[in-house]
This record gives C-alpha cells, sequence and structure tokens, in this order.
C-alpha cells in the first residue's frame, strides 16, 4: 500500500472541518488534520490578494486519490481549490497498516 497525505487549503476552519468529515465518513480517507490560522497570499483575477483561510492533511491510499481530489472538488466552495498529493517514503509501519485498514476495499 502506497501512503499518500492530501494537502488541502479551505475558506476557513468550518469548510475544512465539513470537507474533511465527508471525507473520513466516506472512507476516502483515514484521517484529517485541519490547521486554523493561515494567511495566504496569491494571485486570483489579475491581482494578488491576501486572506485567511485553513488547511487539511488527509491520510489516505494512492488508489483513493482521484476519487478524494474529484470529491473535494464537488464539497469545496473555491472554483479552484488546492488539492495536491504527497507520497509518504516511510514512517511507522502500525500507523502506515492502520491508513490502509480503514479506507481498504472491505470498508
Amino acid at each position: 500500500m502506497d501512503a499518500m497525505f492530501v494537502y488541502v487549503t479551505a475558506k476557513d476552519r468550518a469548510e475544512a472541518l465539513s470537507i474533511g468529515r465527508t471525507l473520513v465518513s466516506e472512507r476516502l480517507v483515514a484521517c484529517v488534520n485541519v490547521l486554523d490560522g493561515l494567511r495566504s497570499v496569491y494571485w486570483w483575477d489579475g491581482a494578488v490578494q491576501e486572506e485567511d483561510e485553513a488547511c487539511f492533511v488527509a491520510k489516505t491510499r494512492r488508489e483513493l486519490v482521484g476519487k478524494v481530489v474529484e470529491r473535494v472538488k464537488e464539497l469545496h466552495s473555491y472554483d479552484v481549490p488546492c488539492v495536491v498529493a504527497l507520497p509518504v517514503a516511510d514512517g511507522n509501519p502500525d500507523f502506515l497498516d492502520w491508513i490502509a485498514a480503514e479506507t481498504g476495499p472491505q470498508r
């Protein structure tokens, strides 16, 4: 099983929690960690924007990343949400096994 971390930004803590709960409930991810209090600076609509945001990191399997991305896009308020997947190179085998078990096909 190839574990992945999926990083997602959201307009606020409430949206991050809502999307995260859905992903966990649907067994697309094993866990979501929500981080609040971000300040983002970015280009949008031809100008530099600056806004408060929240983000979350979701833990899943590589084969579920496409479904996670699509589900986030369905649930998100942004036109182009940040959803990027990062491979987990190594870690606690028990934790990685837990990710596999909580998102496995038997679920």
